[in-house]
């Protein structure tokens, strides 16, 4: 290709043919605008609009979509079958330039101006062909969306690796009783096991939310052109099945402003990671020296640079952090989106800032948490020891009712009792026959049996409970909602294989 020949592109907004490049050098900018202004932009303003540092990740997407056009304007008259198959031909020579490492140049604005040039210097002018009748906002709107549908994958298998950590930690701690705690006091005994399910279902529902914004971006905008819709007849429903979507958006203007399935995503992570943040946080109050519930490994944890003793629950802190991260994207989103008119606007550019690093650190944490559950092991002894006799006064109630008496009178009652120990410093096992029964006369001998931990837990099989019966139940639910995953739409194996290994250096 001559680098001095003139360029012929086509305008995002109007759609025209427009001389650009006249006598432009190798390396010189390559725009997909500009016909109309009669000098360059500031550089100020370049480098506010310069995107391509964020958005250079959606290039496999971009590539993939390109393709599906080439292929729709030649189904429309547009192309012939031998441009068409010549733009496809290029197109794959770029995506194996990307994949091998080729990197923007300084005058690139974004990726998709980028693989513009790269095309262009693949096939020559037929390439200034592929962008009749579509515009930068229809198409970074579907790049956007077929990256977001894979991440959904992705995430829903890290969220799934985590869930089965929990499953196999909770299957070796059926037998092991601890305490349950209400406003971090401690409140009944419960088996290990049900305190480590109570971390699987927000996960589940989080799967759930995730595959939910995966449905939410798999409707098709590309045919929509700048916000009035394609001049030229190309089929939308070719598209959308070549593409994968699952529906077309039916307003144009609508399909290149809306961000909803962003927001939903987003939304998604930040419940997610207030989810982690409580798993961790459980985590790390248990493995202090206080509780000495559960003892790290090594693999997730670090020292102290100045106290040889120290051993840090790295991982599990800085997922606890990243929960202020992901809502702080997710308000950053909602933020920018409330303000807007319809339509496109370039404050919607920012959009992929917070859903890249969203992702990208969510992507992080879950297998951080999901390592340092792994390799933690449950102190026994100290959950036993744990528990004290105060915490079957639920059961001592229980205990009167079975014998006919009131909930009310049996609370009452075993609160004098309950008091009777504390002032004397001693656990309830210890107060004599003679104080139950004065306490209530339907007290009998076999009261002591009530204060057991075992029996506690025995007589909560109730669905959902913590007894052994109902904790086995719901270890089997719980595998049954792994097995099959969540509905989610199946990543494009080419776009899903070329965002691998690519490392962008702007």
């Amino acid at each position: 290709m001559n680098p001095l020949k003139p360029r012929v592109v086509r305008d995002d907004d109007t759609g025209a043919l427009i001389s650009e490049g006249a006598g432009e050098a190798a390396g010189a900018p390559h725009k997909l605008w500009g016909g109309r202004f009669a000098g360059g932009p500031s550089p100020i303003l370049e480098a506010i609009n310069r995107s391509i540092g964020v958005d250079f990740r959606l290039w496999p997407f971009d590539v993939q979509l390109s393709k599906a056009w080439a292929v729709a304007l030649w189904n429309a008259g547009v192309l012939t079958l031998e441009e068409s198959r010549e733009i496809e031909r290029g197109l794959d020579v770029v995506a194996e330039r990307l994949k091998g490492g080729t990197q923007p140049t300084a005058a690139d604005e974004d990726i998709h101006t980028m693989i513009d040039r790269l095309l262009h210097e693949a096939v020559g002018t037929v390439a200034s062909k592929l962008h009749t009748g579509r515009s930068r906002n229809d198409q970074v709107a579907t790049a956007t969306r077929l990256w977001t549908m894979d991440a959904c994958v992705r995430l829903d298998a890290a969220v799934r690796e985590l869930q089965g950590v929990i499953i196999a930690q909770a299957e070796r701690a059926q037998d092991v009783l601890m305490p349950a705690y209400t406003h971090m006091q401690r409140a009944q005994p419960v088996s290990a096991a049900h305190w480590l399910l109570s971390h699987f279902w927000p996960l589940d529902r989080d799967r759930a939310r995730i595959a939910a914004a995966a449905r939410g971006a798999n409707e098709l905008p590309l045919g929509s052109g700048a916000v009035a819709g394609s001049a030229f007849p190309v089929s939308r429903v070719l598209l959308k099945e070549s593409l994968g979507f699952q529906g077309v958006i039916r307003n144009s203007m609508d399909a290149v402003g809306d961000r909803d399935f962003i927001a939903e995503l987003l939304f998604a992570i930040s419940l997610m990671g207030a989810h982690l943040s409580r798993l961790a946080e459980d985590l790390i109050l248990y493995g202090s020296s206080e509780f000495g519930f559960v003892k790290f490994g090594d693999g997730f944890t670090t020292g102290s640079s100045m106290m040889p003793q120290k051993r840090n629950p790295d991982a599990l802190e800085l997922a606890r952090g990243s929960a202020a991260r992901f809502l702080g994207d997710l308000v950053s989103l909602l933020g920018a989106l409330k303000g807007l008119p319809s339509g496109y606007n370039k404050d919607l550019q920012d959009d992929k800032r917070a859903l890249f690093d969203a992702v990208d650190a969510a992507l992080l944490v879950l297998p951080a948490v999901a390592g340092t559950l792994a390799e933690l092991t449950l102190q026994e002894k100290r959950m036993q020891a744990a528990l004290s006799s105060t915490m079957m006064a639920t059961d001592l109630a229980d205990y009167l009712v079975r014998k006919g008496a009131t909930f009310r009178e049996s609370h009452g009652a075993v609160g004098s009792l309950v008091r009777q120990a504390e002032e004397r410093g001693i656990e309830m096992t210890e107060l004599p026959l003679d104080a139950y029964k004065a306490a209530h006369p339907l007290f009998g001998d076999d009261v002591m049996d009530a204060l057991s931990p075992v029996s506690s837990v025995q007589h909560r099989e109730a669905v959902g409970g913590t007894g052994p019966e109902a904790v086995r139940a719901q270890l089997e639910a719980a595998r049954q909602a792994l097995h099959p995953a969540h509905e989610q739409p199946q990543p494009t194996a080419s776009a899903n294989e070329l965002s691998e290994n690519v490392v962008l250096n702007v």
